[in-house]
Order: C-alpha cells, then sequence, then structure tokens
C-alpha cells in the first residue's frame, strides 16, 4: 500500500512512520535437531517471495518483510526441509530456533531402489510435467526449466498414477514476467483415473535484470495481466473489502438432488462470515456453502483456456473454491492464506500455474 506525503516538510518524518508500519523484521537461528550446533550457509526464505538470505556463522539470519503472512523455508544440504509459519507478531520474538533434521540416507536408498522410476522418464513424461506444472497459458512458451535432469518420474500400474521429483531445486526462468524461480519441488503427482493433479513446493524468485527500459515496462504489463483475477488479487481483495471494487463476484453453490445451483448474493461479507482482527489485521472467511464461485469480470478467459474446456462464449474467468465447512480460512495483509489443506480449487485458476504465478511482493503501481 502506497502513501502519498502532501507536505515536503514532513517529508523524511513520513517515510520513518511508513517503513515501520508497511514492514517487519525476522531475526532467528538455524541449528541441527540432533546436536543442537549451528548451521552456516542454510537457505533461509519467505516462499513465494523475492526474499531470502543465508545463515551466518552462528546460524542467524535476517529478513525484512513487507507486513502479512509467510511460510519461512529452510533448506541445508543433506537435511529434511523445515517449514515455519510467520506473520507479523514473530517481529517481537528475539529467539526464533529453527531445528532441521538429517535425511535418513539408508530409508532414502531403501525407497529408490523400490520404486518405480521409470529410466526414461524426462524423454517419456518431461513434457506432459511441464504442460501441467509450468502451464499452458501464454506466458508459458517464455518459460523454461534450465536443470530437467534433475527431475525423476515414478510410475505405479497398480495406483495409475504418476509422480514426479527433483534431487534440487528447479531452476526456472521466466521470461514473460521477468523471473528467476529456485523451485524447491516438494511433489507432484498426476491421477490418471480422475485426471487429477496436485503439486506443491517451495518457491524462491529473483528479479531478472532487463536489457532496457522497453522489457522493463513489458515484464511490468504482464505482471499487472497475470496479477489481475488471480487468486492473489482476490485474497487481498478479501481481506481490504474490495471485492467488487476490484472486479471480483462471489456466488454461492448449493447442491440438490445432484444439481448444481448458482446463488448469487448481495452482500459478500456476509456470506463468506467475514471477520477481521483489528489486533493482527488477520480476516478469517467460513463461506455458507462449501462451493463458492468466484467471478472475475475485467478480464476475458484465455481463449486457449476457452477452446480447452469447449466454453468458448464465456465472457468472464469463474474459479470454483470448495472449503471443509468446519474450517476457517486466514488471510493475511499480503494475500497469503493458511489452514488451505482442504481448499480445492477447480475453474480458472488451475489454468494459470508455475508461469503466471507471481510473489507475495508484487504490488500493482
Amino acid at each position: 500500500m502506497k502513501k502519498i506525503i502532501l507536505f515536503f516538510c514532513i517529508v523524511f518524518a513520513a517515510k520513518g512512520v511508513i517503513a515501520q508500519f508497511e514492514t517487519y523484521t525476522i531475526t532467528g537461528k538455524v541449528i541441527d535437531a540432533a546436536t543442537k550446533l549451528p548451521l552456516q550457509a542454510a537457505s533461509v526464505f519467505a516462499q513465494n517471495t523475492t526474499i531470502g538470505t543465508a545463515t551466518d556463522q552462528q546460524g542467524v539470519f535476517t529478513l525484512r518483510l513487507q507486513n502479512g503472512g509467510y511460510d519461512l523455508i529452510i533448506t541445508f544440504t543433506g537435511y529434511q526441509t523445515a517449514t515455519r509459519r510467520i506473520t507479523t507478531a514473530d517481529a517481537l520474538d528475539k529467539n526464533i530456533v529453527i531445528e532441521v533434521a538429517q535425511k535418513e540416507k539408508a530409508l532414502e536408498d531403501v525407497v529408490i531402489k523400490s520404486s518405480n522410476e521409470v529410466k526414461d522418464g524426462l524423454e517419456k513424461y518431461g513434457g506432459f510435467f511441464e504442460e501441467n506444472f509450468i502451464g499452458k497459458t501464454a506466458n508459458s512458451s517464455q518459460c523454461v526449466i534450465k536443470n530437467k535432469d534433475v527431475l525423476h518420474f515414478f510410475f505405479s500400474k497398480k495406483k495409475n498414477r504418476l509422480k514426479v521429483s527433483a534431487t534440487e531445486p528447479l531452476e526456472i526462468e521466466n521470461m514473460a514476467l521477468g523471473y528467476a524461480i529456485k523451485y524447491t519441488l516438494d511433489s507432484f503427482t498426476h491421477e490418471y483415473g480422475t485426471e487429477l493433479n496436485t503439486y506443491s513446493g517451495y518457491p524462491l524468485f529473483k528479479d531478472l535484470q532487463p536489457a532496457d527500459e522497453t522489457q522493463k515496462a513489458t515484464w511490468y504489463s504482464n505482471r499487472l495481466k497475470a496479477y489481475q483475477g488471480s487468486m492473489l488479487h482476490f485474497m487481498r481483495s478479501v481481506h481490504d473489502k474490495k471485492i467488487k471494487e476490484e472486479g471480483f463476484e462471489i456466488q454461492l453453490v448449493a447442491k440438490a438432488n445432484e444439481i448444481e445451483t448458482a446463488i448469487p448474493v448481495e452482500d459478500f461479507y456476509g456470506a463468506i462470515n467475514y471477520t477481521k482482527n483489528d489486533s493482527t489485521q488477520v480476516v478469517d472467511i467460513s463461506p455458507n456453502q462449501p462451493n463458492m464461485a468466484v467471478l472475475y469480470n475485467r478480464q476475458a478467459p484465455d481463449p486457449a483456456y476457452l477452446l480447452a474446456t469447449g466454453d468458448v462464449a464465456r465472457k468472464f474467468q469463474l474459479s470454483i473454491l470448495t472449503i471443509a465447512t468446519d474450517q476457517l480460512i486466514g488471510i493475511e495483509q499480503n494475500g497469503y492464506f493458511f489452514d488451505q489443506n482442504d481448499i480445492v480449487i477447480n475453474g480458472y485458476w488451475t489454468w494459470q500455474k508455475v508461469a503466471d504465478v507471481l510473489p507475495y511482493d508484487f504490488r500493482p503501481q
């Protein structure tokens, strides 16, 4: 959120206030879970941002973040990846200690030997993986994985399932949006019976250096287009109570006798049981129906998406969120949302994959 300074005489004081309000600093220490010794040069970054660092000789790290929530990711060669959810309140904790455990090499060897790894997996499944991980949008044609050799493909005939893992973070160059992405792939699974894809991981973004002002402007234009109507855009709009103002509409989807009916609602915030904690600035939502339709009216769907779905006449983007009835979804100021293990996404948002993802620290100018 930008603030406009109206009077020159208060510029210096105002800048100090803005910086204090909009950012916070996290300081912590990374240690070995068994020996309790500090780990130097461990990678520490806020997932889905451009913000990361490495620990010093004492295992200490410091990150300055925009207000909101994040998943803090800690990686170190030979150790399991550790995660910790953080928010602005953690700035007050000066004794954050994160323990990471060594990988069990013997167990890894057993798993590898007993797996169904496909020897020519990259050749056989590489293209399929990229289409379902990078995407099939216009941006995906300018997005490449530079170290495909770290990918391993496993196919189970019994379960009719493809799994993909990576021995090192994937190095992805997105020339459409101007980002280099280091993606620590946790898992990718495709169920052939249901055609369902699930994947998770920890991306760290880095701004590429534009060749000139023209490329810089093109990247920003592409980023803005990717942002508009995205899930990040929607979550921020919900948090700020600007759903309609930002071009979104919410409808609840009711099901009776196996027939689904979309129900328009006048009070968006009542329909999702919107509550906000004024102290933490965290918003909780819990829709009155498990299935919630999210419409974005200011940008037409990608023509390739319409062609793939056969719904060529649709003029707006439509996504469906399915949220368990007993679950609250928390949304932070930056659009980060949590307790989301029971969320299922269908519709247009599933079309936008890694090639169209933006970091949490992207803000439209």
